[in-house]
């Protein structure tokens, strides 16, 4: 069962957002300056042109004045638009730079959060934050944060001017913000919630279709289509059900806005024209007014309307931040063990509460040794692999490697100590080089010593390959097939050297006949080092020092191979119908 992972408070997404904005002064500092500036480039050709009205009114203008004004509207448009230009090229910038850092971290964190946590959270969550939220994000800071920043300092700006004309004409323009409050406190104060569902929402149906999808023929062999079909169904209703609350929240809000904000040029008309009529202002100043009030109608709509994707990119922020509440793996140097000898203690383990998968296993495994764990499906063997790791912890009793807790170790004495090694290979993007090199001990990342490691493992084809190590890998490359995806991840532990390898069905994908041969030369270079081996095949199980039958999640049998077979119990049975002997 996935474990949601944790969603920052306000309080956390506002430092964080204030952290972010802080380290960069400079970016925010250009921003404002070339903003105000083509904001004040706006306000030269209303002025202009009230200058105009003025003097034709008085009857004091000229055709050479007239033109000297009427170039400079022209010269103050043209000004207004090149600053803008650089404005928003600024303002873009400034939200490409921060999304990087954001994306980044977000990554970091991710990878440098325990295992565990991380394959509990399940891939429906991870997958949503990483893509949908951090677009929403980025979507917002290419396009509602500029917007609003400069709608913002231009309605500010715009203010002033009105205000310093005339007071009273500066109050009416500000009339639409007392309307507009009661619609904008009601949204803001349903927004968060509302949008944080929709993302958990998003996040569960995509759980589930990966889920369905990644088992399809395993839906398909037990005949649950319709069970699926049903799953799938309510989690795209859940889903549908939180999108219609997000919209009902808009189909209220721009209404209003968009109605509200009008409402000031008429006011500013009717007290406008009064105060003319009246002689409290020129008819200059009044037509510079109205189109200062007629400039402000947009950046307030415009505001408006952006706030959604604020507040959604608001919910997506903080659902990015609230990874940074997890702990972190210790990058303490933490306690050395004294051996590398593995204890089991009465452990157990539920992946479900109340529903235990391990039932109090007790077992040593000497430094040196090869053990070999089998059974019958879901019997509890890759979860004895998984604790053996460190991958997770038990729920109960003590895992220890060298007498020291395997979850006190920190990350880079447990890898260097224990690797797992199960049948969930990943090819990265790049060449095959880079592929084994990030396994490579230091520098020794030679092409002898890559060879070397591929051909421990029976990797032939590399050589093979249009250009050798250098031949490009995964997406977009050369495709590996399951089998020799596999025989890379082998050939990556080789390199790695640890002293304890944990093989959970490790040569499941590669032929009986391969993985056979594969085994035996693993066994040849990992001489000396602990091998335990999870294994359905059991030849794997005759080859080694001792055997571990794990049935109902307890260990039921254990010893050398000989010993259980002349036992006559589960796992001579077991070697039985493995060679067709019943």
């Amino acid at each position: 069962m996935s474990e949601r992972l944790p969603v920052a408070d306000r309080a956390q997404a506002r430092r964080d957002t204030v952290q972010l904005l802080g380290a960069e002064r400079r970016r925010v500092t250009r921003v404002v300056l070339l903003t105000c500036l083509a904001t004040g480039a706006g306000l030269v050709g209303p002025y202009l042109l009230g200058r105009i009205i003025n003097m034709v009114e008085d009857g004091t203008a000229t055709p050479g004045t007239v033109d000297l004004l009427a170039a400079g509207v022209v010269a103050a448009a043209c000004v207004q638009l090149l600053v803008t230009r650089y404005a928003r090229r600024a303002v873009y910038r400034f939200g490409e730079h921060v999304l990087r850092r954001l994306r980044e971290d977000f990554v970091g964190r991710v990878l440098s959060l325990p295992t565990r946590v991380v394959e509990r959270s399940g891939t429906g969550d991870l997958t949503t934050r990483v893509s949908a939220d951090v677009g929403t994000v980025g979507t917002s800071l290419r396009g509602a944060l500029p917007e609003i920043s400069m709608a913002l300092l231009q309605a500010l700006v715009l203010v002033v001017a009105i205000t310093w004309f005339h007071p009273l004409l500066g109050l009416c323009a500000l009339l639409g913000l007392p309307l507009m409050w009661p619609a904008a406190h009601w949204y803001l104060k349903r927004s968060r919630e509302t949008y944080l569902a929709e993302g958990a929402a998003l996040s569960t149906a995509l759980e589930s279709s990966t889920a369905t999808a990644e088992g399809g023929r395993t839906v398909e062999g037990l005949g649950i289509q319709e069970d699926r079909r049903g799953v799938t169904d309510r989690d795209v209703g859940v889903l549908y059900r939180a999108r219609r609350g997000s919209l009902r929240l808009r189909t209220v809000l721009f209404p209003v806005a968009e109605s509200v904000f009008v409402l000031p040029v008429s006011v500013t008309l009717l007290v406008g024209g009064t105060l003319y009529m009246n002689g409290g202002i020129s008819l200059g100043v009044l037509v510079t007014c109205l189109l200062y009030v007629q400039q402000l109608v947009d950046p307030m709509i415009g505001i408006t309307q952006r706030l959604e994707e604020l507040q959604r990119a608001g919910a997506s922020f903080a659902r990015l931040r609230g990874v940074r509440q997890l702990p972190e793996e210790s990058a303490e140097p933490g306690r050395v063990p004294a051996d590398d000898r593995i204890e089991l203690s009465g452990v157990r383990y539920a992946y479900v509460p109340g529903h235990d998968v391990l039932r109090g296993v007790d077992l040593e495994v000497r430094p040196g040794e090869r053990l070999a764990v089998v059974g019958p499906s879901g019997a509890g063997k890759s979860t004895i692999g998984r604790l053996l790791s460190g991958a997770d912890v038990p729920g109960s009793g003590r895992v220890l490697l060298g007498g020291v807790p395997v979850a006190e170790l920190s990350p880079e004495v447990l890898r260097e100590r224990i690797v797992l090694v199960n049948q969930e290979h990943h090819v990265f993007t790049g060449t095959l080089r880079e592929n084994l090199a990030i396994a490579a001990p230091g520098d020794d990342g030679s092409d002898e010593t890559l060879l070397r490691a591929l051909d421990a493992v029976d990797a032939d084809w590399a050589r093979e390959l249009p250009e050798g190590l250098d031949t490009r890998v995964g997406s977009g490359g050369q495709a590996l097939d399951p089998a020799r995806a596999q025989q890379v991840a082998l050939a990556r532990v080789v390199l790695l050297d640890p002293h304890t390898v944990v093989l959970d069905e490790a040569t499941s994908l590669l032929d009986p006949r391969t993985a056979r041969h594969t085994e035996r030369s693993l066994a040849v270079v990992l001489e000396g080092r602990t091998v335990i081996a999870i294994a359905h095949r059991l030849h794997t199980a005759h080859d080694a020092d001792r055997v571990a039958v794990v049935a109902d999640g307890r260990i039921t049998e254990l010893g050398p191979h000989e010993e259980l077979i002349s036992a006559g119990g589960a796992y001579a049975a077991l070697w039985r119908s493995w060679h067709g002997t019943d």
